[in-house]
């Protein structure tokens, strides 16, 4: 039976079902039974001020209590972010518009979302015209120029850019002059020039997805400040990156997290993006990793075309190869979609290098120390040890080093 306090009204004490009867993961039956005596409890406004018992408030609020079984509900079955891929030709044809990504029926959402906390969006600019994109209450948005040289204004202000920048927005309150009218926090976006497909093509990445499920919007104080990344800059600290590790060693990744001064702890895009410019040699594999972040893949080059791919899978075997993958070809300026907590590797099976650049919620994840990022060798370790590693920090995490780039600065790395 349920435990009452000393004092309590005796009407209160109901038997709740044996635990062995608990075959529903749901106690409606409980619940219904302390719904019926609140609402019977309603005894007018004058006993409610007396004594506090017998009130309006109760009888509604009661209504809308459900208790669960821990065991049959801890763990409760939902719907599962799956793996899509998102084709190139969304942004290489057709007239300007913003095209997103949207799997919220496959994630059973109200709102269009790519992933859980994050919606992507291919947004095509034609040649010579103007498009808006906007949001209402996002903390950080990224836009990634895929293909094209242009322009954008803010209200931060103006921007132009080209072919692999990438640029970040924060929350920027409505006490600025709008420069357009899609929604609150809106950028206007003017294509100037492409040679390839008559429009420019940006990949444009936010997380309103999650303040919608919170039901909230962002403080009016900025969390950082818009900052813009030089695709050369980036590519040129990529190269600066020895392909040996400090073991002599070939690197398993080649590539750089953008950071922010104002993450310096999770050294993430944002507070909440967080993204890596990665290369893919010719004739190499990148072993399998696993995060508990959803990755929005951007194959900035697929490199040899049919030759690049990503195998994904929910579990390894005793050699660390991922059992049963699917397997995601790569195309340039398309995007696939890597679960939560699901193995993947990349590989290149053809003569010329390719380019991804992933953009997560980890940022996020990171804060709440809950990434949990893992690699097959560390994994393969603990296996023929017997041992299970649970906690989400390891053991041996990164030492403090400086920014390869801070600004405009390069410095010298390894």
């Amino acid at each position: 039976s349920i435990a009452v306090s000393k004092g309590a009204p005796t009407q209160w004490v109901k038997q709740f079902p044996s635990s062995a009867a608990m075959t529903s993961s749901i106690f409606r039956a409980a619940v219904t039974s302390v719904v019926a005596y609140l609402a019977t409890a309603d005894s007018g406004d004058e006993d409610c001020q007396a004594s506090g018992k017998g009130c309006q408030g109760n009888s509604e609020w009661g209504k809308r209590a459900e208790i669960y079984e821990y065991t049959s509900s801890a763990n409760p079955k939902m719907s599962e972010v799956p793996i899509r891929i998102f084709g190139p030709e969304l942004h290489q044809q057709g007239p300007s518009r913003v095209v997103p990504l949207d799997a919220s029926a496959d994630l059973q959402l109200p709102y269009a979302a790519t992933s859980p906390n994050l919606l992507a969006s291919f947004v095509r600019v034609l040649a010579g015209e103007e498009l808006p994109t906007g949001v209402e209450r996002a903390t950080s948005q990224l836009f990634y120029v895929i293909r094209g040289q242009g322009r954008s204004k803010t209200r931060a202000g103006e921007l132009t850019w080209r072919e692999g920048d990438l640029f970040v927005l924060p929350y920027l309150g409505n006490e600025a002059t709008p420069v357009c009218a899609e929604k609150s926090q809106c950028v206007q976006h003017r294509c100037l020039e492409d040679s390839h497909y008559g429009g420019c093509a940006l990949y444009w990445v936010h997380d309103e997805p999650l303040l919608k499920y919170l039901g909230v919007v962002p403080d009016t104080v900025k969390r950082f400040e818009p900052t813009l990344y030089p695709g050369d800059i980036m590519r040129e600290t990529v190269a600066a990156i020895s392909n040996l590790d400090e073991n002599g060693h070939v690197r398993n990744r080649r590539g750089i997290l953008l950071g922010n001064p104002a993450t310096s702890q999770t050294k993430t895009l944002t507070p909440t993006l967080w993204s890596l410019l990665n290369t893919l040699g010719a004739n190499a594999s990148q072993e399998p990793h696993k995060h508990n972040s959803v990755a929005l893949d951007l194959a900035v080059s697929a490199g040899q075309t049919g030759k690049v791919y990503t195998l994904l899978g929910r579990s390894l075997n005793s050699d660390g190869v991922i059992v049963d993958p699917v397997t995601a070809v790569w195309e340039s300026g398309g995007v696939f979609v890597t679960p939560p907590g699901w193995w993947h590797s990349h590989h290149n099976n053809g003569t010329v290098a390719a380019w991804v650049m992933p953009v997560q919620d980890a940022g996020l994840y990171t804060h709440q120390r809950t990434l949990d990022i893992r690699f097959s060798a560390g994994e393969m370790e603990l296996m023929k040890s017997g041992t299970s590693r649970g906690a989400t920090l390891p053991e041996r995490m990164s030492e403090a080093v400086p920014p390869m780039v801070a600004g405009t600065i390069m410095t010298g790395h390894m």
